[in-house]
């Protein structure tokens, strides 16, 4: 049986993640304590007990659920004895590119928490918040296509782009406000259901450079390794383990399109996965595996018997 570990980006939070996990497993307490001291913050409390507007802070939700899905992997290892190297590939989902990394011992913890509480305040400097925007354009017909042309069509106002192909049915475009807001009628003549974002910044967009300098003056100051299992990256869709690759795509991935159906239609067909596993919070991006491969075994682990139960099916 095939495994990759999937990681959830930003949108999978929500108070009180891995506090169950703190509650029963020390491996678990030990990451949120590693996470709070690299980050010279109480950051588990916020995550613990709120408030909900502080947790969703870009420079506060990234490093939080990157130390959920640590504090999953780590469970997994000290407990279950399930290793990284079981997994033939992992993969994140924006910011979970960074678990996925942290998690295969390409990055340490400490450094990965860095660098997300860096990359959250630079993507919310990159853009004055209002000037930026981002809509999901879902339905049956919201294809890379349709968002495509729409995005085309916002373009006339300004920077408009496919941001995240998430899955069929589910397209994320982001840009200048003016841009996505003509892009969004754009895409209702053309027969999707369009839905304006609640994120602080466009993320994954060109407005995004001034925030990919930043991290590309991060990273190369960060030791980086290869990871123990392939990354399939966010803006190739495709496996790598060469380090200086993987710090130049995290850098692209900052304007470049998460390119997550692809990713999972490769890992279900060509990479041989039949087993996807989402290790942090929330269950997203379990939801978009069952779509893309209904036959496979697709598990969210979230809390202690989640993870029990995952180990057992091994």
């Amino acid at each position: 049986m095939s495994l990759v570990f999937l990681f959830p980006g930003q949108g999978s939070q929500a108070v009180g993640m891995g506090a169950e996990l703190a509650e029963a497993f020390a491996e678990a307490r030990a990451v949120f304590e590693e996470v709070d001291d690299a980050l010279g913050q109480k950051l588990f409390r916020l995550m613990r007990e709120g408030p909900i507007e502080e947790l969703t802070l870009t420079e506060n939700t990234q490093p939080a659920l990157m130390a959920v899905s640590l504090a999953v992997m780590r469970v997994l290892d000290g407990q279950f004895g399930v290793r990284i190297e079981r997994a033939a590939f992992v993969a994140g989902h924006s910011l979970g590119e960074y678990s996925a990394l942290a998690a295969a011992g390409a990055i340490s913890v400490a450094d990965t928490a860095r660098l997300l509480k860096l990359r959250g305040q630079a993507m919310q400097r990159a853009v004055p918040v209002g000037e930026g925007a981002m809509a999901s354009l879902i339905g049956p017909k919201s294809d890379v296509a349709l968002a495509e042309a729409a995005a085309l069509e916002g373009s006339k106002a300004g920077v408009c782009v496919v941001a995240n192909d998430n899955n069929a049915g589910n397209v994320v475009i982001s840009g200048a406000k003016a841009a996505v807001d003509l892009a969004i009628e754009a895409a209702k003549a053309l027969g999707a259901r369009a839905i304006l974002l609640n994120v602080s910044a466009p993320f994954h967009c060109p407005l995004m450079a001034p925030a990919a300098d930043e991290m590309a003056r991060a990273l190369a100051e960060t030791a980086l390794q290869a990871p123990k299992a392939p990354l399939v990256a966010n803006v190739t869709a495709r496996p790598t383990l060469d380090p200086e690759a993987i710090r130049r795509l995290l850098v692209e991935q900052m304007t470049g399109r998460v390119r997550w159906r692809e990713s999972m239609e490769w890992l279900a067909g060509e990479g041989g996965v039949t087993q996807f596993a989402e290790a942090g919070a929330g269950k997203v991006l379990t939801g978009i595996a069952k779509r893309v491969a209904p036959d496979a075994m697709c598990a969210a682990l979230n809390t202690p018997a989640d993870l029990e139960a995952f180990a057992q099916s091994l």
